[in-house]
């Protein structure tokens, strides 16, 4: 299974949309899955559920940051902003907020995540954008030779 597929799972098994992407990619990175579960929980919803910052987003770049250890923070801060300009030019924006809005959603900010059920799946577009984040780094990684491509 692809990292991108196997994103998109793990959301759908109840992890937010960052712990989705991190887990993804956490064995690539030599995390233990406790860890990365735990440092990316608080990125959710926008982080916190602000509706800032895709949370599929942020997820990458935090993946980014284990992934390619040896860079700089003007490489690191250059490999964010390439995960975003290629989340940007797939989806229009990496806004939380104004992704939701765009699927026809409101934007609640309260801390309290909805009922995973399955009318909640069908109405969000967060199973794909989390596909979508996963599957710029993982392209990314490949680019770079960093990782393999999974069939």
């Amino acid at each position: 299974m692809k990292r991108a597929e196997r994103a998109k799972a793990l959301f759908s098994e109840g992890y937010n949309c960052a712990q989705a992407v991190v887990l993804a990619f956490a064995a690539d990175a030599g995390l233990d899955e406790e860890t990365a579960k735990n440092f990316s929980r608080p990125l959710g919803g926008g982080m916190g559920r602000l509706r800032q910052t895709c949370g599929a987003v942020a997820g990458a770049a935090c993946a980014s940051g284990v992934l390619f250890p040896e860079l700089t923070k003007a490489e690191a801060y250059a490999l964010v902003q390439e995960i975003a300009r290629r989340f940007r030019e797939k989806n229009g924006s990496i806004n939380c907020g104004e992704l939701l809005t765009g699927a026809g959603l409101k934007t609640d900010t309260a801390p309290n995540p909805e009922a995973r059920t399955p009318e909640y799946y069908k109405k969000r577009p967060c199973p794909n954008l989390i596909y979508d984040a996963a599957e710029i780094l993982e392209e990314i990684c490949i680019e770079r030779g960093r990782l393999q491509a999974e069939k």
